[in-house]
């Protein structure tokens, strides 16, 4: 019998196991309610195999948030172009996806924004990883937003400040549905968002162009 095969606390499976407790663990109860025992139990590992992967519980946090980042962000854009075919339909089904998700069972707000608030210092690699995804979300807005610049002829400085204020619409829908429990902020945020095109744009230029 081969002794040196590996065992299966430190599979090559049981990363991604540890990985995986600790983000749905993480995301239901908060980071500092969550201990690294829970995490292994939940896991079906040894504590062995949190050591063999992980220097530290804020190593294994900032990993199960960058992998939660990964996903997040392919479901939120895949969402967002299958529902618009134009720059504006596209911003505004953000919102549509958002309530999707606030309607969905296990809804407990934004992850990211939920690890930087249990985070005391801006050089946190938990915080910094939140302020990653948030840097990823506004990149993907603002290709939306460029995209409807070109379209209805605004200034490229109002494009970019458009996608900074919408990145505050779609956390705070985040927030409010977190808060009160009802997923029709996402249609608030969405009201609010129609005006804010309605009233950048000159009047017609959007219209006109969408029909070209």
């Amino acid at each position: 019998m081969n002794q040196t095969a590996i065992s299966p606390d430190v599979s090559p499976d049981a990363r991604e196991r540890l990985l995986e407790a600790a983000e749905a663990l993480i995301y239901a109860g908060g980071i500092h309610a969550t201990g690294v025992d829970a995490i292994v139990r939940a896991a079906g590992a040894a504590r062995k195999s949190f050591y063999t992967y992980f220097e530290s519980k804020d190593a294994l946090v900032a990993a199960a948030l960058t992998r939660r980042d990964e996903r997040w962000m392919r479901w939120f854009i895949d969402g967002t172009l299958k529902r618009g075919r134009t720059p504006r339909t596209r911003l505004l089904a953000m919102f549509d996806v958002l309530r999707e998700w606030f309607a969905s069972e296990g809804f407990h707000g934004c992850a990211f924004l939920n690890a930087a608030g249990e985070t005391a210092q801006a050089d946190d690699p938990v915080r910094e990883v939140a302020r990653m995804h948030k840097a990823r979300l506004l990149a993907f807005v603002a290709q939306q937003c460029d995209a409807w610049r070109l379209a209805s002829g605004v200034d490229g400085r109002v494009a970019a400040r458009l996608a900074r204020q919408w990145l505050i619409l779609i956390d705070g829908a985040i927030g409010v549905a977190l808060v009160n429990g009802d997923a029709d902020a996402a249609l608030d945020a969405r009201a609010a968002g129609s005006l804010m095109l309605d009233a950048l744009a000159p009047e017609g230029a959007e219209a006109s162009r969408a029909r070209r």
